[in-house]
């Protein structure tokens, strides 16, 4: 029993960092109507910046913000270049995208060499019973809860989260309000690239991080951003938890290898799911 509580508690912080990366692909679909595939390059980013600059002597904290800083510029950059000319569609929008995480591969191994990184987060351990918690874990779902939480408010109380809000719910009338769209989508992109940043400092002292993990840290965001249609964040943070909860007891009783494969099964049956709840069109 103490072996299966471990499994779930590190299931829920590895959960918890893939709602992040879930509600990044939640915010930018809502607003823009892209499925931004460079979203596994913002923590990847964040976790290799924060990480060069531990090393330059930075204090924690500091050098966390840093390469959450850095991912929320590298969002908006992929956001001029996705949505920035007038009149993109949203599929065309899509390869760059997908494009944009390749070439992000390059420029990573240019600056970062294409070995793994990693650095130490918060030490110590909680014992609770036989369960051995990680101060890290407890770290990264308390950061979790309290970033939800500021969505949450950011969406419903301030001018920008309710713009943000309206051009999700009917662009159309967005733009009779006198709102910008297209700017909006821009600072969708950047919120993507904070939240996919902060998912990538929270998870590093946890698994080391390299250029190469965009695809599977993508994979599983999106899977999770899946279950509430791409539309709603709360069900992308419900998803997060279950797929971290389900990997993490795969590979503890199964086989650790095949995580990529628990997201690409848990988003098909999700898939499925969906198409048989929904009703069925009567013709007339």
């Amino acid at each position: 029993m103490s072996e299966l509580l471990g499994y779930l508690v590190a299931g829920a912080a590895l959960g918890c960092t893939i709602a992040l990366l879930a509600s990044g692909f939640v915010v930018v679909h809502r607003v823009t109507g892209v499925v931004n595939f460079a979203q596994g390059m913002f923590p990847v980013v964040a976790g290799l910046a924060a990480g060069s600059l531990l090393s330059a002597h930075w204090p924690h904290g500091i050098a966390e913000l840093g390469g959450i800083a850095l991912a929320g510029a590298v969002g908006l950059v992929v956001g001029v270049v996705a949505i920035g000319k007038p009149g993109t569609p949203p599929l065309a929008s899509l390869v760059i995208t997908f494009g944009l995480g390749f070439l992000g591969y390059a420029i990573e191994i240019i600056v970062w060499g294409d070995q793994p990184r990693g650095f130490d987060g918060l030490s110590g351990v909680v014992t609770l019973g036989d369960v051995r918690i990680q101060h890290q874990w407890l770290l990264v779902m308390v950061v979790t809860a309290g970033t939800f939480a500021a969505l949450g408010a950011f969406f419903g109380r301030t001018y920008l989260g309710k713009g943000l809000t309206a051009c999700a719910a009917n662009p159309y009338a967005a733009r009779l309000a006198g709102i910008d769209v297209r700017r909006m989508g821009l600072y969708a992109f950047a919120l993507a690239g904070v939240l996919g940043g902060i998912a990538g400092v929270l998870l590093t002292p946890l698994q080391s991080i390299a250029f190469d993990r965009d695809v599977a840290l993508a994979v599983n965001g999106f899977a999770a951003a899946v279950l509430g249609g791409l539309d709603r964040p709360g069900t992308a943070l419900a998803g997060g938890l279950l797929l971290g909860i389900g990997q993490t007891l795969f590979a503890g009783y199964v086989d650790g290898s095949f995580q990529t494969e628990v997201a690409l099964g848990f988003m098909v049956l999700v898939m499925v799911v969906r198409a048989v709840r929904q009703p069925q069109a009567v013709a007339v």
